[in-house]
């Protein structure tokens, strides 16, 4: 259904976050070896000071592990106006670090301006408007520098929900960045989103998630960085989203771009450091069954 080399691994399976106080960060240089070792070619960006911020550092120190760049994650809030030029402006930076790095997309999040992932902010129709051009004027960015942006709805932005999607894919004309365990997390269907972007998703994310943890978040039971914590995000296969129909979905609909195999995870103790080389083994091993079907 996809071609094996566009398997790609990902910084936050390994626990490095942008978010503050999330837990462990290991060094980079076990992170990239363990990405490689796992079976990956290719890897995202990180957070901010996880590469270096040079296109050439980042390149040098990819290819020193055997990996390349597909793209990078940067969240922004775009929703106020007053904000927009400067939040641009550092998507700008960050697709210029993605351009001369070698990536191809620049996966943008619609940041609510609180820390983490922990609540949701609901907009008015005015800032709606304000968001719909901020993002339209992000894409203009990824253009001018070579790149596709990707939209990623993501659990605790102002994109999450299924009427937040179709709001976006009929407003504007970017991109979106499908994220089977965001979209799961939130109560959305991915294979709905599929449908619905209709050609339009340029980047994939995939997560398994645990349906039953991802109820109590949603029900206010537990906050988004316990819910990780207790397991939210599992190895594929392991959880309860229906992977494999989405992968056949993006096949059928031509998709040729790459997919990122993501279990969001927060690490705080030593002996759980061997864990995410374990889990991305076993994502991989699962693909492969899957892809060999």
């Amino acid at each position: 259904m996809t071609d094996r080399s566009k398997l790609a691994g990902a910084p936050i399976t390994w626990g490095v976050s942008e978010v503050p106080g999330w837990g462990r960060q290991l060094d980079r240089e076990r992170v990239l070896s363990e990405i490689a070792r796992a079976g990956f070619r290719a890897t995202e960006l990180g957070p901010p000071g996880f590469l270096p911020a040079e296109p050439a550092g980042v390149r040098a120190c990819l290819a020193a592990h055997g990996l390349e760049l597909v793209g990078g994650f940067v969240s922004a809030i775009l929703h106020r106006a007053e904000l927009q030029d400067t939040e641009l402006a550092a998507v700008d930076a960050t697709a210029r670090t993605l351009a001369g790095a070698g990536a191809g997309v620049l996966i943008l999040a619609a940041g609510a301006g609180t820390e983490g992932y922990e609540s949701s902010v609901r907009l008015d129709d005015s800032e709606w408007d304000t968001l719909c051009r901020g993002i339209s004027r992000a894409d203009e960015i990824g253009r001018t520098r070579g790149l596709v942006v990707a939209l990623h709805p993501h659990y605790g932005t102002l994109i999450e929900t299924e009427e937040q999607i179709d709001r976006i894919l009929t407003s504007t004309g970017v991109s979106l960045c499908l994220d089977t365990g965001h979209l799961a997390v939130a109560g959305v269907d991915p294979l709905r989103i599929a449908h619905a972007a209709d050609g339009r998703v340029a980047h994939v994310h995939l997560k398994d998630v645990d349906s039953g943890t991802a109820a109590r978040l949603r029900a206010g039971d537990i906050g988004y960085r316990d819910a990780v914590r207790a397991g939210l995000y599992r190895p594929l296969g392991d959880g309860d989203v229906d992977v494999e129909s989405v992968l056949r979905r993006l096949h059928a609909e031509g998709y040729s771009g790459w997919y990122v195999v993501e279990e969001d995870a927060v690490i705080e103790a030593a002996h759980e450091e061997s864990v995410p080389l374990d889990h991305a083994i076993r994502s991989l091993r699962y693909l492969e069954e899957v892809l060999s079907r």
